[in-house]
């Protein structure tokens, strides 16, 4: 069954993604979508579990890798997404800030456990949430076997950053409710598979 319309004669069935989907160079696309998940920091990660529902939870960026769009973050080896990874690979990720902009990356996910890889991204912060065992092992550290490395390696990137100041924006929609002229308020852009891998190449 579709839902398309497709009785809008020559005009666009969706006027705001027309009007607001840019395509600036590569390097201004992936620069400016790092600043932002530099900026909102923390997404919700979702996962496949094992009977096909899908898990979100929120989690914070720990790093980047792949020249900057591949990323990174930490885990519990005990967590249910861990289990849901060693099924399915597949995630998305969804950042959002309170200004309504937004960043859906789309990916696989590998959890890594190398003593190397997870020294090399530890933060002390973790001890606040793996807790001290007390038994000289399980102590939030380093060296602590709970602690993994979850690194996606993006396929797709859509996402949505302002381009006007939020006042400017609010006038802009008010008036296009009273005129049914869509604003053109946000940048909306799209990453493809192609361009992340001549992104991490360059």
């Amino acid at each position: 069954m579709s839902y398309s319309n497709r009785s809008t004669g020559s005009q666009a069935a969706d006027p705001y993604t027309q009007k607001n989907t840019q395509e600036p160079s590569l390097k201004e696309k992936v620069e400016d979508l790092g600043t932002f998940i530099d900026r909102a920091k923390f997404c919700m990660f979702t996962t496949r579990t094992s009977d096909g529902l899908l898990a979100s939870r929120c989690m914070a960026l720990a790093a980047k890798e792949g020249n900057g769009v591949d990323l990174i973050f930490h885990s519990n080896t005990e967590s249910g997404k861990t289990d849901d990874l060693d099924a399915n690979s597949s995630v998305n990720l969804g950042f959002l800030n309170s200004s309504g902009e937004w960043a859906s990356i789309s990916g696989t996910a590998a959890v890594e456990t190398d003593r190397e890889q997870v020294r090399k991204y530890y933060s002390p912060a973790l001890k606040a949430w793996l807790g001290d065992l007390g038994d000289g092992k399980h102590d939030g550290g380093p060296e602590d076997p709970r602690i993994a490395v979850i690194k996606v390696k993006a396929s797709t990137v859509q996402y949505s950053i302002s381009r006007k100041n939020i006042v400017t924006a609010a006038i802009d929609v008010a008036k296009g409710a009273v005129t049914g002229e869509t604003p053109a308020i946000n940048k909306l852009r799209h990453i493809s598979t192609e361009e992340l891998q001549q992104w991490r190449a360059s």
